[in-house]
């Protein structure tokens, strides 16, 4: 009997520190760069897409005062559009794939 309950506590501890891991990866915030700094991209702790910014130079290296801030903006919106909207779709067939494995059965820390 007290084994069984030092089993549930141990669970109960690993399932508290299995959601205060996913707050903090939630929380954070990841930066790489490319083209000598010239794109720069944001995900968070768990790799989800949060921002990508860019410069004239990454648009037009052979005249980048030729690119208006108006036409960095909308590249980084819609390049913004198509990864969230891609990470989205696979968000949702990771889910349904673990589902048929897992038969319904929700998993923390697992989807």
């Amino acid at each position: 009997m007290m084994n069984m309950m030092n089993m549930m506590k141990q669970a109960q501890n690993i399932q508290k520190r299995l959601k205060d891991a996913q707050e903090e990866l939630n929380g954070m915030e990841i930066s790489g760069e490319a083209g000598n700094g010239s794109v720069s991209v944001i995900c968070d702790g768990k790799g989800i897409f949060k921002s990508i910014k860019l410069t004239a130079e990454a648009i037009n290296p052979d005249d980048p005062a030729s690119v208006s801030e108006d036409t960095i903006e909308m590249l980084e919106d819609i390049i913004t559009a198509a990864i969230n909207q891609t990470s989205e779709k696979a968000q949702k067939i990771m889910e349904e794939k673990m589902k048929a494995v897992t038969g319904g059965i929700s998993i923390p820390g697992l989807f």
